[in-house]
């Protein structure tokens, strides 16, 4: 075997490094929850200087999580954008890294005009251009209080090491 026959061949079988993410001042972790839950509240995974941060369907809940702004949509989705910030912050990214979510609504019908102008709003102050791809799902979330729910991913590169 020749040397670039070689390296290709180790770099095709080496581990790809990855770790959980979090952020204690906004979400507690699900496998705190009073009925603990198995998930990690996103995935970091870097992959020679690209990062890939895989965030796990986030709503509005708090630091001790608990479910808050109940009954109210907007606040709801504003915690959901928030938790998230923070997330991406933790990891030293913003929502220009992401590249893609998946919204999350039991009733589309509903709150779905809602849900498209907060966002709006949310996206205009954030500066993104381009937009993020996105999928709006009519779906039953894992809490009945619950009025949305986004899983997003985020793409960046680290600066090389000087």
């Amino acid at each position: 075997m020749n040397i670039m026959t070689e390296l290709i061949e180790n770099f095709a079988h080496a581990p790809i490094q990855k770790r959980a993410i979090t952020n204690h001042s906004v979400l507690n972790e699900a496998y705190h929850y009073a009925k603990p839950s198995s998930f990690s509240r996103g995935m970091r995974i870097d992959l020679n200087g690209l990062v890939i941060l895989l965030i796990s369907g986030t709503a509005s809940i708090d630091e001790q999580g608990v479910s808050v702004h109940i009954g109210d949509f907007a606040a709801q989705l504003r915690r959901t954008f928030k938790n998230i910030t923070a997330l991406l912050e933790a990891e030293g990214a913003t929502w220009h890294d992401i590249v893609r979510t998946s919204c999350y609504l039991p009733n589309i019908d509903r709150d779905y005009d809602e849900f498209n102008r907060i966002r709006t709003e949310f996206f205009k102050e954030q500066g993104l251009d381009p937009l993020p791809a996105s999928t709006g799902i009519q779906a039953g979330l894992c809490r009945p209080e619950l009025l949305i729910e986004i899983e997003a991913i985020a793409m960046f590169r680290t600066k090389p090491a000087v």
